[in-house]
């Protein structure tokens, strides 16, 4: 201990490295910590039976206690370490930031790994009030309340000049050990970085798996998909999940062609299935865009891919292409 500063060298040293890291990188390796103790959150609240459901009204639109208290932890926290950026959450609505509660949850920790990591050139002038986070605390809440666990997941995504450029999502019920205890997995990623805490598994080059979503399955929908003539059909919920599948290698296209997702829904995903190489594009092929200022919904759709893009696109029937 230093007499002087009153603190252990080692400490004063990693402050003085994570304040010389440019905003993105301080902003993906919060957000990948943060992921963690949220998903920790979920499976408390899971655990103690009583999830406090709410039916914020719509369709499938429910809202549970875990909901809030992990985007209390994640925007809190983020606020904390980032109070320049701007950062929205699914749940802004429902939650007080400045409340006693909200502060005891913030945490400081970041991602060592990804602090080890240089910044891509193209975001090292990335100021931190040109970052805007995305954040899903719960993407499937229907499911985390039917206990398919496996669909859900926490979502936050870094956009800068309107693009997705770097994403967490974290699965919180990844594997379950001898015993019963259960451990989560965090994937991650960004554009120039590449794609961390997962083996991607190259699908054949002559099969088509698409996945889809589990629950809203309309006429658009369905229609797209046949069109594909994909060789199966993954249905489940949560788009973190599917953006998961695709990044994985288990489904070669995310496709959904319909209204539903949102930019909190889609932006972590995004970012993770680029850094592979993908790309992520409404049905028409147009970008995603996720300023500040932007509205929420996905109105034309989500189609993710890391190949063959363009052939996906090509299906779509030409109605729903005809569709402003």
């Amino acid at each position: 201990i230093n007499a002087e500063y009153g603190i252990n060298y080692n400490v004063k040293l990693f402050i003085e490295l994570v304040m010389s890291v440019t905003p993105f990188m301080r902003a993906l390796a919060a957000s990948v910590a943060i992921s963690e103790r949220a998903g920790a959150v979920l499976r408390d609240v899971m655990a103690s039976g009583d999830l406090g459901i709410i039916d914020k009204g719509g369709q499938n639109n429910l809202q549970t206690i875990a909901d809030k208290k992990a985007q209390l932890l994640i925007v809190s926290s983020l606020m904390k370490q980032l109070p320049s950026a701007k950062i929205i959450g699914e749940e802004d609505d429902d939650c007080d930031y400045s409340s006693d509660e909200a502060q005891s949850m913030v945490i400081r920790e970041t991602s060592p790994e990804v602090l080890a990591l240089s910044c891509p050139e193209d975001l090292t002038s990335i100021k931190e009030e040109d970052l805007v986070i995305w954040v899903d605390p719960l993407d499937g809440t229907k499911e985390f309340t039917q206990g398919r666990k496996q669909d859900v997941t926490v979502l936050i995504g870094i956009a800068a000049n309107g693009n997705a450029v770097g994403g967490v999502i974290y699965q919180p019920w990844y594997s379950q050990k001898e015993g019963g205890e259960n451990t989560g997995r965090v994937m991650w990623g960004a554009v120039g970085l590449g794609a961390h805490g997962f083996t991607r598994a190259e699908p054949p080059a002559d099969r088509k798996v698409i996945t889809t979503t589990r629950s809203h399955m309309q006429k658009s929908v369905q229609d797209a998909i046949d069109s594909c003539k994909p060789d199966s059909l993954i249905q489940i919920g949560g788009s973190g999940s599917k953006c998961v599948l695709v990044a994985d290698g288990t489904a070669d296209a995310y496709l959904f062609a319909s209204p539903g997702t949102k930019k909190w829904d889609t932006c972590a995903g995004e970012a993770i299935i680029k850094a592979l190489g993908g790309t992520m594009t409404d049905v028409h092929g147009g970008p995603i865009k996720y300023d500040a200022d932007v509205e929420f919904p996905n109105r034309k759709g989500v189609l993710a891919t890391i190949r063959n893009h363009d052939f996906y696109l090509s299906k779509i029937p030409s109605d729903i292409m005809e569709r402003k």
